[in-house]
């Protein structure tokens, strides 16, 4: 099995917890996820098997979206309701209109501390080691990009909303800095990730329903295998010493491409159009996804950056016998 399973992740439950259960259910060790979801929240997990897991590089870079709910009032040290209250509970809220201003001040880029308590490593350790030891520690605030930031409906002291933002975001740092912000504290209460990139939460599925259909022997319902992946990247069919070329990452030229196919964000198939920096995926005759391939400069000639499968060379040398 080499894909991809969209798990719609109940709370209470750790990313890695998901792993370790689809891990039993298939009885593969090679299992990993695309972006960590806390206990507290629900919804969209990509969850990878096989050589999927090869695949981070790709996945872990996606926008997200979410959708939620802050609590105004006062703020916790993990900066969500799991965590213990770190403020004096504040009763004057802010009106709606103050509100949807301050939230808007978040959007597009900004700089981000994580939470104290979170999995973000300073000098090799996770940020919640020296929190749990009442370290205090001074890390480097990073740069996110807010797309949009939303108010879905308040009825303080609670807040709705909705938010997409470029990958490393934290919710919780953007509950906790709205309070801080809006001078009365505040801490995150509900969260569901919606969407990775393209991915959404009404096409995952709940650890129930993937064990109910592998018993049923159903697994192609909600298993997204590795051939079907990344399809806005060029898809090049590659001659039999080409699938050789590239399996050993040698350079690929023209002389041993099949057929070239149009990724979704390319409007030609013509490969010499494509820009230096485009990825390409590279098949086998027999439609095995094998590399992934960038042009090199001065050239147009493929050079096989990620190498993910093999093909038989025997069964190529008797061919050409």
């Amino acid at each position: 099995m080499d894909g991809l399973i969209l798990v719609n992740k109940p709370q209470g439950l750790t990313s890695h917890d998901i792993v370790i259960k689809i891990r039993k259910l298939f009885n593969i060790q090679k299992v990993g996820h695309f972006g960590t979801l806390d206990p507290l929240a629900t919804g969209l997990l990509v969850v990878s098997v096989g050589k999927a897991t090869r695949l981070s590089q790709f996945y872990v870079k996606k926008d997200k979206t979410y959708q939620g709910q802050i609590r105004l009032g006062y703020s916790t040290d993990t900066y969500d309701s799991l965590g213990k209250r770190t403020s004096e509970i504040i009763e004057l809220y802010p009106e709606k209109n103050t509100l949807i201003s301050e939230i808007k001040k978040f959007e597009g880029e900004i700089d981000q501390l994580p939470p104290p308590y979170s999995a973000k490593k300073y000098k090799g350790k996770p940020l919640y080691v020296y929190a749990r030891q009442k370290k205090a520690i001074k890390i480097k605030s990073r740069k996110v990009f807010i797309h949009f930031f939303r108010l879905k409906n308040y009825h303080s002291p609670l807040i709705d909303f909705e938010v997409k933002c470029s990958s490393g975001t934290y919710i919780r740092s953007l509950a906790h800095d709205l309070g801080q912000n809006l001078g009365c504290r505040a801490h995150l209460t509900q969260l569901k990730r919606t969407h990775v990139g393209k991915f959404s939460v009404e096409n995952s599925f709940t650890l129930e329903e993937i064990h109910g259909l592998a018993k049923e022997d159903k697994i192609d319902s909600f298993f997204l295998p590795l051939e079907i992946l990344l399809p806005e990247f060029p898809k090049i069919i590659l001659k039999d010493q080409g699938s050789v070329s590239a399996q050993n990452g040698n350079l690929i030229s023209s002389d041993e491409i099949l057929k070239v196919f149009p990724g979704e964000q390319f409007p030609t198939s013509q490969i010499l159009k494509y820009e230096q920096e485009s990825i390409f995926k590279l098949f086998t005759r027999d439609g095995k996804l094998i590399a992934f391939a960038r042009k090199t400069p001065g050239n147009n000639l493929l050079h096989p950056f990620l190498v993910i499968g093999t093909v038989d060379e025997q069964k190529i040398k008797s061919k050409k016998q």
